[in-house]
């Protein structure tokens, strides 16, 4: 693959991050296997690549778990290093993660050997990632598909966690205030402010990376990972559907919460928002709601859309190509998808990170792959 343009990782080091006491990886920008027996160390390598992203990483786990702990001793700090090809020079990551003080842990970061923020480091490099704890988005409830989507969106939008995160926190407040017998009316105005605020971004973050994504499936080939048709159900993702400005969802939202008061008094929560809307997948081929499609169906819909939402990001002047992590995503696909998927992924711009439990799962890649056999805590490059 031509490197320019391209951004993929050409470096990476850890240091006592969860099994790994101290490991370094050459890259030479091709497509990355890592296979080797189950509870190796392989999800925990691409784990550390997702800290790159915002929030806390493909297995949502705290800095405190993600410390190497020595035998009779609490975990410890640990550190990330990175190379990243950035289109056309290196640059230089690193996070350090220190369990002093709270116990959560705190996180600093360098771009370049300069102090810098998760913000800034979003808007180098985007990641979307597929892992079987996500198998079960379409059966599951609505929460698992936003979930699903606003990954998806905060490869689109850094900005999305800030406004998810300041969302939440204002719906607690005002959650709070709820239960007093006689809530101040001015404090809820000014909460319900906020959430319509955040509310309608989080809304419109949604419905422009569904957008993108729609558009980006219609680009893929038909074949071994079928097309979905996709939509939003809620009032705010709805009302811009419609042609509404930023402006109007936010008064949306805010006469709704208003007029709602007395019946998430009663419930003990709010009961509308965009953290009630939900996404619809159909199943293209079938027209049939992906909910009430098979596992296998299910999968292959899952993987569609996480290479729709790669060339998406691609197709972005602003953009460019992310990293794409698919932890044991070939175990359960056949040879010929196997296959397909391999010759997807390198029609994309981008690196892409797969696990697997043996090296046979990828015969396919061929050379457009490097190979490391992952065992107890280390890496070995493999011809």
């Amino acid at each position: 693959m031509d490197g320019a343009g391209r951004i993929y990782l050409k470096r990476l080091a850890l240091s006592t991050f969860r099994n790994y006491s101290a490991l370094s990886m050459a890259l030479d920008g091709r497509h990355v296997c890592l296979y080797g027996a189950n509870g190796a160390g392989k999800t925990n390598l691409i784990e550390a690549i997702s800290q790159l992203s915002p929030g806390r990483g493909l297995r949502s786990a705290g800095l405190p778990d993600m410390a190497k702990v020595e035998a009779g001793q609490a975990g410890s700090n640990w550190a990330m290093g990175a190379t990243l090809f950035d289109g056309d020079m290196d640059r230089s990551i690193r996070i350090d993660a220190s369990m002093e003080g709270s116990g959560r842990g705190k996180r600093s970061m360098q771009i370049d050997g300069a102090g810098s923020t998760a913000g800034a480091l979003s808007e180098l490099v985007r990641i979307i990632w597929l892992t079987p704890a996500m198998d079960r988005v379409f059966a599951g409830g609505a929460t698992e598909r936003r979930k699903f989507l606003d990954r998806q969106t905060l490869a689109h939008f850094p900005n999305h966690a800030r406004h998810s995160t300041a969302y939440e926190k204002a719906m607690r407040e005002r959650n709070l205030l709820l239960e007093r017998d006689f809530p101040d009316p001015v404090w809820l105005d000014g909460l319900e402010a906020r959430l319509a605020e955040h509310g309608a971004q989080i809304a419109f973050n949604r419905v422009q990376t569904v957008s993108r994504l729609q558009a980006a499936v219609e680009t893929r080939p038909d074949g071994a990972f079928p097309k979905a048709d996709l939509g939003l159900e809620g009032l705010a993702e709805e009302a811009f559907s419609e042609g509404k400005s930023v402006s109007e969802v936010e008064a949306l939202l805010k006469d709704a919460l208003s007029e709602g008061r007395r019946r998430d008094a009663r419930a003990g929560r709010t009961l509308s928002g965009p953290h009630r809307s939900d996404l619809v997948v159909i199943h293209r081929p079938t027209g049939v709601p992906a909910a009430l499609c098979s596992t296998g169906q299910q999968k292959a819909l899952l993987i569609g859309l996480i290479l729709s939402n790669a060339r998406a990001l691609e197709a972005e002047e602003h953009l460019r190509n992310p990293l794409v992590l698919l932890d044991e995503a070939v175990a359960h696909l056949d040879p010929d998808r196997r296959a397909a998927l391999f010759d997807e992924l390198s029609a994309l711009n981008g690196q892409a990170w797969l696990t697997g439990t043996e090296r046979s799962l990828f015969e396919g890649f061929g050379d457009r792959a490097q190979y490391f056999e992952v065992s107890g805590g280390e890496v070995i490059a493999q011809d």
